[in-house]
């Protein structure tokens, strides 16, 4: 007979003892089971005693997470958290180098522990680590020379403390003094410094400037950004990741007069030229996390444009309106007329001819145009730069679109305008960066004016597919949305260079775009008449139950996962198996990651598919709601789903990657009876659809077919020509 579901079977270790093996009764309290494991060694005051789980993570039990305990967990009794945070609280203060040492060490391996952390944090915790930072430390600088490898451990167990009880998010970042941010930014601008000591006096500082805005104040009299750069020109990814985390902070809460300071600061530092060359070229492969960050600078670089995006021309600023001149200048190589040349309406008649030819809507003013938010007057911006640096091209597709009599000229003024409101609404101009996204464009680090540059190319390509298309002004939007899926589909190839981007845009031509089209359709089966909506609907319950068979039988050979705690990778691992009769969840502990399939009867625990109550995904599971480190929850948040069951316990998991997450997610709901809704089975649902639908038609290929069926035809006046085989 199996043991009741609350009974779990454990082992549980003591220094110097042999481990017993215990049966917990998850019904009785924590106390009074700690209680009978004292009383079994002979040991006093139980309630200085607390279980830990016995691996690399030591984390304590209690109410909140005793549930997660399984057969065959290994505990570990050991001292209460309270008595170890008095205990470090005491031993950190030594007077002895090695004994404080050892202490630190030990604290950063305990704080990761939220139940550790709220009993040192109660005890003034904190407070005693910022104090050891600001001057606690100073003694041992003396001997910096002849114990510098003791020192850097020290400095950077210290902040390894600090930096594990601050991420459990308990105690605000607003009560920190401005000794402590000059200590660590004094670690950060310091040529020569421990590694560890760097990586986490970063991490500070970029928590400080995220999480207060007077701290962002305080930290940006103490770094700038000439200290920063060196950071960047080493081979450690992972300082480089933190420096650029830095950066990234100090120009997100900036105060909007000042970004643009900062953005020019940043351009005398070549900032972008030392990213391109050390991080973007360099041979070591971007992790997720620096992509993201390079993400976030190109999106906060872009937004720096937004104020000239929503600002509106005053079609009376002479200062504006001789941009609109020197265009015209340019164009048609023509300097300012004195006053006294000709009549007024003879030079407004020239004007007004020479706008025209320009493509501006508005012939008489100008002006007129450039009063539409967004793209305001970083349209006119755009058309000067293109105008002076690229003035063989802008003078070309002017003069050869002024020139024609045919109704198929270009206006150069009108689609530039409509470009920059297409380049902003594509590079999102103006909204914050996404949390998860890594999508950052190498070739927009290659030049100090990458906007700018981009847009000439795209102005050049408009004007070619304009001729291409033969476009007349009515065709203005479709040409547009050529242009656009030109563009989309040329970024989507992560060119490294601008003059890429450019080359793989010469390939797009109208007529390719026009193929891609043609293939998409086909393969989409386009065909809109009732019969074939009707063979659709009538194929899709068919592929759908083909797609849960194979989900269902995925889920039967298993999954190896990994072991992730609160906060960081256990390189640990646990399988999960579906039985053949689809009615149990076996899964248990491994070793190591499997070669193939763990067998059922090496798993140790079962879970009932009819116990299960629900199917929760991302942001929503109990695993990802825990206060930790951001950066590994947007590694893993869309990886993470969870399985409710019973009384509010969860069965936790994080997918090796998106194809495993969507089998689990769709065969788990599948189970449960619900739609299968993942990505993956509609990108199936799409793929077999299609292919049983080419299949069903092959004899219909050039054969209209009807809207109605056809009717029946009359029978015939006789059967004469019916006849026996036989």
């Amino acid at each position: 007979m199996p043991p009741p579901a609350d009974i779990v079977k454990v082992a549980i270790e003591w220094p110097g003892a042999f481990p017993k093996l215990m049966e917990i009764d998850q019904k009785k309290p924590l106390s009074a089971i700690i209680k009978e494991v004292c009383e079994g060694w002979s040991l006093g005051n139980h309630e200085n005693f607390a279980l830990q789980i016995a691996d690399a993570t030591n984390f304590y039990i209690t109410e909140k997470n005793r549930n997660d305990i399984k057969n065959g967990s290994i505990l570990r009794l050991t001292t209460s958290p309270y008595q170890t945070a008095v205990q470090l609280h005491e031993r950190i203060q030594s007077s002895s180098m090695d004994a404080k040492l050892e202490a630190l060490k030990d604290l950063a391996n305990a704080s990761r522990d939220i139940t550790f952390a709220q009993e040192f944090i109660n005890l003034d915790g904190i407070s005693l680590l910022t104090q050891m930072v600001e001057s606690g430390t100073e003694r041992y600088q003396k001997l910096q020379k002849i114990m510098k490898p003791c020192f850097g451990d020290l400095l950077s167990f210290t902040l390894t403390a600090f930096v594990e009880l601050m991420d459990h998010g308990i105690v605000s970042w607003d009560t920190f003094s401005v000794a402590f941010i000059k200590k660590i930014a004094s670690y950060v601008n310091k040529s020569a410094m421990d590694t560890a000591v760097l990586q986490r006096s970063l991490a500070i500082l970029e928590s400080m400037v995220l999480n207060s805005q007077d701290l962002y104040h305080k930290v940006a009299q103490e770094i700038t950004i000439g200290q920063l750069i060196p950071h960047l020109q080493g081979t450690d990814q992972d300082i480089q990741t933190y420096t650029i985390a830095v950066i990234n902070a100090l120009f997100l809460k900036a105060p909007e007069e000042k970004r643009q300071e900062m953005a020019h600061i940043l351009a005398q530092k070549q900032l972008r030229s030392i990213i391109l060359s050390n991080v973007i070229r360099s041979p070591i492969p971007i992790n997720d996390e620096m992509a993201h960050q390079l993400y976030v600078l190109q999106v906060l670089t872009f937004n720096l444009l937004e104020d000239r995006m929503m600002t509106k021309m005053d079609p009376q600023d002479q200062a504006q309106r001789d941009i609109i001149f020197e265009l015209r200048r340019i164009a048609f190589d023509v300097e300012c007329e004195p006053n006294n040349s000709g009549s007024i309406e003879k030079r407004k008649s020239m004007y007004t001819r020479d706008y025209k030819k320009l493509g501006f809507i508005n012939h008489v003013n100008p002006a007129v145009d450039f009063t539409q938010i967004p793209p305001g007057m970083l349209a006119l911006d755009n058309m000067l730069y293109f105008a002076k640096h690229h003035q063989d091209a802008y003078i070309r597709i002017v003069l050869e679109n002024s020139s024609r009599e045919d109704k198929h000229e270009c206006p150069f003024g009108r689609s530039s305008i409509e470009l920059t409101k297409m380049l902003c609404e594509i590079l999102k101009v103006g909204e914050l960066p996404s949390e998860n996204c890594h999508d950052f464009h190498p070739m927009f680090f290659t030049h100090d004016r990458s906007f700018e540059e981009f847009f000439c190319i795209c102005i050049q390509l408009l004007n070619k597919t304009w001729k291409e298309m033969r476009a007349t002004s009515e065709d203005f939007n479709k040409v547009m949305q050529v242009v656009r899926e030109q563009i989309m589909r040329a970024l989507t190839l992560k060119p490294n260079s601008l003059d890429q981007f450019k080359s793989r845009l010469q390939n797009l031509s109208y007529t390719e775009i026009l193929k891609i089209r043609q293939s998409e359709r086909m393969n989409q089966e386009d065909f809109q008449s009732r019969p074939i909506l009707e063979l659709r609907e009538k194929i899709q319950p068919e592929i759908m139950e083909l797609i849960k068979q194979q989900r269902l039988n995925r889920l039967c050979e298993g999954t190896c996962f990994r072991k992730i705690s609160s906060r960081r990778r256990q390189d640990k691992f646990w399988y999960c198996r579906l039985s053949p009769n689809h009615k149990v969840l076996h899964y248990g502990d491994l070793e190591e990651s499997p070669q193939g399939e763990v067998p059922h009867d090496s798993l140790q625990d079962k879970l009932p598919v009819a116990d299960i109550k629900a199917v929760i995904t991302g942001k929503d599971c109990p695993h990802m709601k825990e206060k930790g480190a951001l950066k590994q929850n947007k590694e893993v948040l869309e990886l993470a789903f969870s399985v409710l069951y019973e009384s509010d316990e969860y069965l936790n998991f994080i997918a090796p990657d998106k194809h495993e997450y969507c089998v689990w997610t769709d065969g788990l709901n599948a189970l449960l009876g619900k739609e299968m809704t993942s990505d993956y089975t509609k990108s199936d649902m799409d793929t077999l659809l299609s292919m049983e639908m080419k299949l069903r038609l092959l004899d219909l290929e050039n054969i209209q077919i009807p809207e109605a069926p056809p009717p029946i035809p009359k029978e015939p006046s006789n059967y004469d020509f019916v006849y026996d085989c036989n």
